[in-house]
């Protein structure tokens, strides 16, 4: 399909927005964060480490009087350059985000916006990365597509098997501490794909300047259906 009928079926699944997160959570404590090269503010912390992030973010929320911080998508963020399976001599850097990441508690339930099939899981242990991770299969009028969910709780992904079915707004997961989710502040990596190609349980969120079109085409903003 191409990339804007796929925009134009996100936006018409729901009227509504849809949500991803602990719906007990109002909306009224969501606060939009930016992580990207460009907040001078985070000059002054030292963001390869997570506990100096979740430093900043926690002080963010209680500034904003939020529980959730948000945003991401398409960021170019210095926080990968700590990490070799981001950054490398070998291979152009890898350092913009292709999803929404949501900063909350770890253990906050993650739930499903649509119904769903497990299509695969993992978890992708490499520093840096998303730690337990789940990628399921909509299929919405004929037209299927997938939902990535990263930095997870090692628990999400114990008692969980191909193909099982989830109905929308039903509890998946819930997130992961940075002991167990690649070493990152608790939050959840939210991303939506339409061809998965031949990944399982793991699918690029982030990529390098060379290759930002076509995943800007696979992996379409999640806002379509969030409505942030």
């Amino acid at each position: 399909m191409h990339y804007q009928d796929f925009i134009k079926f996100l936006k018409s699944i729901s009227s509504k927005p849809l949500q991803v997160l602990d719906p007990t959570i109002s909306k009224k404590q969501y606060v939009s964060l930016d992580l990207s090269v460009h907040n001078t503010n985070l000059n002054k912390i030292d963001v390869s480490s997570s506990y100096n992030l979740e430093n900043y973010i926690q002080h963010y929320l209680k500034e904003n009087r939020a529980l959730v911080a948000y945003g991401g998508y398409l960021e170019e963020r210095a926080i990968y350059k700590r990490s070799s399976h981001f950054n490398n001599q070998q291979t152009e850097e890898r350092n913009i985000h292709l999803g929404i990441d949501f900063w909350c508690k770890a253990e906050t339930p993650v739930i499903v916006p649509f119904d769903a099939k497990v299509h695969s899981f993992k978890n992708n242990s490499n520093y840096g990365d998303y730690g337990p991770t789940i990628i399921l299969k909509h299929t919405i009028n004929d037209i299927i597509f997938y939902s990535l969910y990263g930095h997870l709780s090692l628990a999400s992904i114990s008692n969980i098997s191909i193909n099982q079915e989830f109905k929308k707004g039903e509890i998946i997961a819930t997130l992961g501490s940075k002991e167990v989710n690649g070493d990152y502040a608790p939050h959840l990596h939210f991303q939506i794909i339409q061809d998965i190609q031949d990944f399982q349980g793991d699918y690029p969120g982030v990529c390098n300047k060379s290759n930002l079109e076509f995943y800007k085409h696979n992996c379409p903003n999640p806002n379509s259906i969030l409505k942030l």
